[in-house]
């Protein structure tokens, strides 16, 4: 297994759509562990395949304390969504960054694990929240543009300057 680059906003590259996975192979097998471990190492409870610069429709998410239960969505689609929850959101992509989001309380998807296999969850609480925010970044879609434009444009200067900072 590998560490990968997480990308930092405002990286063009986060706005990129993911493609489709036409194949779950030995790649994307290795792709999803690498994904996993890096996420983990960051750390984080959820990762999708834009933020380490790999287009393809793949997140990995563990909310456990223990982190003991990983969970792999390939092609992930969204088939219901429930009620709203407010959640104080970050993002690998995004760091130091903290700010309130509604999104939906309870949520319906459909996706392929990595044996192939497709599957259908329910999901509520951080867990719903999670799959969200990591479904938006395979849209190019980051948790800043639920933002005000203040907000983001403030983050984004923060993160610029950071960046500048480390060079």
């Amino acid at each position: 297994m590998a560490l990968l680059n997480i990308l930092h906003f405002p990286d063009p590259r986060l706005r990129q759509k993911a493609l489709p996975i036409k194949k779950v192979d030995d790649d994307i097998r290795q792709l999803a562990h690498d994904m996993l471990e890096t996420m983990y190492d960051a750390p984080g409870i959820g990762l999708a395949a834009t933020q380490v610069n790999e287009q393809k429709r793949l997140i990995v998410i563990d909310v456990s304390e223990e982190k003991d239960s990983p969970l792999f969505l390939i092609n992930p689609e969204l088939l219901v969504t429930e009620g709203e929850r407010d959640f104080e959101e970050g993002c690998l992509s995004v760091p130091e960054a903290y700010e309130m989001v509604t999104r939906a309380d309870k949520i319906r998807v459909r996706a392929l694990n990595l044996q192939g296999e497709l599957f259908e969850m329910e999901a509520d609480g951080i867990l719903a929240t999670c799959i969200q925010h990591e479904m938006d970044h395979l849209e190019g879609k980051l948790f800043v543009d639920y933002l005000s434009n203040l907000k983001r444009q403030r983050i984004k200067k923060r993160l610029e300057k950071h960046q500048k900072q480390k060079l």
